[in-house]
């Protein structure tokens, strides 16, 4: 087990590109915000601590994961500034309880709109500054077009030498131009010599950055390593929409290859959208256009979509949902539902239920094997198992000041374009008449017929003709 570490996440940027009222680090990519990416990465990481740095009054602070520790920056502008408001929260965890990390324990620092970091990157990174002695570690990677990033030479022990900019590449030389590892942005330090060298580095332009630390360490003898990277997502920071187009775009291929070799399929990976809290079954199938959101749970061998949309729901092995919309509703084992289905909250479809074609339902429980075909509204209702509601069934269950609740027993057959007016008991093996509007209790066996009794009227057509033509 790794010894206690804290994480330093700088979360203070203004994010003035975003152009957006919401702080940058509060927006977010396959449903986390920016900076709930860069915690989880460190709580899986094993970090004992996790403290942010924010600016006061930005908003962040209340937007932060319940356990993040707060570091106010208050004056100062760049990214060394921005640690260096952190000294104190970062130097005091000594006097921790116990599990805090110690005074030399090695403090990681991230930045808070780069969300695709990865526990594996944070701990390969930890390693290697252990495996060294390194008072600085930084993650790197050659995966990418190093142009624009801060390019890393290495020593010959395979230590680094340093790191140098590429904003002006006509004065760098060949053998410059020609290194490919570059500097993600994330690093290890030894936390007594982050803030004394941080104290030493110089203001460029009002602002002080923090990888001037590393020309500090090296003068004064101090080992520098790097931990290299094969995946280069973790370059992605985001600075304007298009950055969050791009980081989206990431955490989507990642998320569904994650699924995939879990053992889910996606026929048009392309056109499906998985948030990060969603959990998948084996064997699952999602169509085309399909969007998988929030606390989402499918369970094995399920069939979604094409173009079926759950947020916050509970979908059960070897249900089939198509072209539908459910939102935190929970859908049984072998249910069918669509197309075009709305289930809202509050509902429960049993299993191997159907619900079809235009049917709406809301907060109702749906018995085990009972069908509600087409074209029908169901609220606040609870309906006993192996019933069938005929087409354009619907429960009218709001007088204007409440709602009220029906109950359908078992086996019951409504005829189409059924009212049932709440509040309404229909008994176990009713039936009611095509046409009727319930408004009193059914009992058990019977069959309930509201409506107006047929009459004719002989040679209306004629009438009809005869008055158009005057």
């Amino acid at each position: 087990m790794a010894a206690p570490f804290t994480v330093l996440i700088m979360a203070a940027g203004q994010g003035t590109r975003m152009r957006s009222d919401v702080p940058k680090v509060l927006h977010r990519v396959a449903g986390k915000t920016l900076v709930e990416w860069v915690v989880d990465a460190a709580r899986e990481a094993g970090a004992a601590r996790v403290v942010a740095v924010v600016r006061p009054g930005d908003g962040v602070a209340g937007g932060l994961p319940d356990g993040v520790e707060l570091a106010e920056q208050r004056e100062g502008e760049g990214t060394g500034a921005a640690v260096l408001a952190a000294r104190e929260a970062v130097l005091g965890s000594a006097a921790g309880g116990s599990g805090a990390p110690g005074a030399d324990a090695p403090v990681v620092v991230l930045s808070g709109d780069h969300p695709l970091i990865t526990s594996e990157q944070l701990e390969g990174l930890l390693a290697e500054h252990e495996r060294r002695g390194a008072l600085a570690t930084l993650l790197t990677t050659d995966r990418l077009d190093p142009a624009g990033y801060g390019r890393v030479v290495r020593e010959s022990s395979g230590g680094v030498d340093r790191i140098f900019e590429t904003k002006y590449p006509e004065a760098l030389s060949e053998e410059e131009l020609a290194v490919r590892e570059i500097n993600l942005g994330a690093y290890a330090f030894d936390p007594k010599t982050l803030f004394d060298a941080l104290d030493q580095v110089e203001l460029e332009r009002g602002e002080r950055y923090l990888t001037g630390v590393f020309p500090v360490v090296k003068a004064n003898g101090g080992a520098i390593a790097a931990h290299m990277t094969g995946d280069a997502d973790a370059a992605i920071g985001v600075n304007d929409r298009a950055g969050l187009m791009d980081a989206e775009a990431a955490a989507q291929r990642r998320l569904r290859e994650q699924h995939a070799r879990a053992g889910v399929t996606f026929l048009q990976p392309g056109t499906t959208r998985v948030e990060a809290g969603v959990t998948i079954g084996h064997d699952s199938v999602i169509g085309p256009g399909t969007v998988l959101e929030g606390s989402t749970s499918v369970g094995e061998g399920c069939e979604l979509g094409p173009h079926t949309t759950a947020r916050d729901a509970t979908i059960h092995d070897g249900a089939v949902v198509i072209h539908s919309f459910v939102l935190g509703a929970e859908i049984g084992p072998d249910v069918k539902v669509g197309p075009f289905a709305y289930l809202r909250p509050g509902t429960i479809v049993r299993a191997g239920a159907k619900v079809g074609t235009f049917v709406e339902i809301k907060n109702s429980d749906i018995g085990a094997g009972t069908k509600v075909p087409h074209l029908s509204y169901i609220g606040d209702t609870d309906v006993g198992e192996a019933s069938n509601l005929g087409a354009s069934t619907i429960t009218a269950n709001y007088d204007g000041r409440k709602k009220h609740r029906t109950k359908l027993g078992k086996s019951v057959k409504t005829g189409v374009h059924t009212s049932l007016v709440a509040p309404l008991d229909v008994g176990d093996r009713a039936y009611t008449g095509a046409g009727s509007t319930i408004t009193n209790d059914v009992p058990e066996g019977a069959l309930g017929i509201a409506r107006e009794k047929q009459k004719n009227i002989e040679g209306y057509a004629d009438r009809v003709e005869e008055d158009s033509q005057k």
